[in-house]
């Protein structure tokens, strides 16, 4: 059997920037543990695979306009919700299947999620919006979080990741974490975040992976599903520009819009190549 593979660095202004995202398309579903044992295969953040057929409880697409059944899988397990790997998913379809289209979505494990095409190219996905809850701070989970990176946050809270509010940028570039300490914690991820410091940046943040089995993720959209509604309230508007400052670098343009967030950002295609898995004669 012969696969499609596609790497993408999404949220990326140029190539080697952003996250690199694998993206296959597929004929039909294969053996989950054939797709956990393609993204170890991998060894990429995110491996996005989608086929054509959408399961009988997502319905028809939005609007009639092009629909695909979408799933992402880091090396370790399949996840809920995905920012840079739909972003690069998008960007396949847009640019090998759907070339006049200007929207298309995906049904997921969060619903259904829109991608739209702007006219410079950049894609902008409509996620749901984050829900951040204080987290006290003798909460053993955020305690050991805190000791395993070394920070004092000025504010603690919690979604899907834990998020640590800092003072300033550069308390966020000098965390060094104890990857050990982080690995068996009961969270998806954790995030560090703080003001932005350069011109044209609101905010930045790094994400550190716990239960997604990750160290430092390059752009992490889903966490600005969770970000975007606290520092839009914090600085008092709707549109921000956000950058991750990982090692690679990435910037994301976020809009809240009531309980849904739009993350905006560029690509670059890397890589087309194809797979080849022995046929399942079983």
């Amino acid at each position: 059997m012969r696969l499609r593979l596609i790497q993408i660095d999404a949220f990326a202004d140029r190539l080697f920037e952003g996250n690199p995202a694998a993206v296959m398309p597929l004929p039909r579903w294969l053996p989950d543990p054939v797709l956990q044992a393609i993204a170890a295969e991998n060894n990429l953040s995110e491996t996005a695979f989608h086929v054509a057929d959408l399961p009988p409880e997502a319905g028809s697409p939005p609007d009639g306009e092009p629909g695909y059944h979408l799933r992402w899988f880091t090396p370790v397990t399949e996840v809920d919700l995905c920012g840079h790997a739909t972003l690069a998913a998008a960007a396949q379809l847009f640019d090998d299947l759907h070339t006049d289209a200007e929207r298309l979505h995906f049904w997921t494990r969060s619903g259904w999620l829109p991608v739209t095409r702007s006219d410079d190219g950049r894609l902008e996905l409509d996620f749901p919006a984050g829900r951040l809850r204080p987290v006290p701070a003798d909460d053993p989970t955020s305690a050991a979080a805190t000791a395993a990176l070394g920070v004092e946050p000025e504010v603690r809270l919690v979604d899907t990741d834990l998020v640590y509010v800092l003072a300033d940028a550069a308390q966020v570039r000098a965390v060094v974490p104890d990857f050990t300490g982080l690995r068996d914690l009961p969270v998806r991820g954790i995030v560090v975040t703080a003001p932005g410091d350069t011109d044209g940046v609101d905010f930045v943040s790094r994400w550190f992976g716990a239960a997604a089995g990750l160290f430092e993720d390059p752009v992490t959209g889903s966490a600005h599903s969770q970000l975007a509604p606290y520092w839009a309230d914090r600085l008092g508007r709707d549109r921000l520009t956000a950058r991750q400052l990982s090692a690679r670098g990435g910037t994301v343009g976020c809009e809240v819009v009531g309980d849904r967030v739009r993350l905006r950002g560029a690509y670059r295609r890397y890589l087309d190549g194809v797979v080849l898995l022995a046929e399942d004669r079983s």
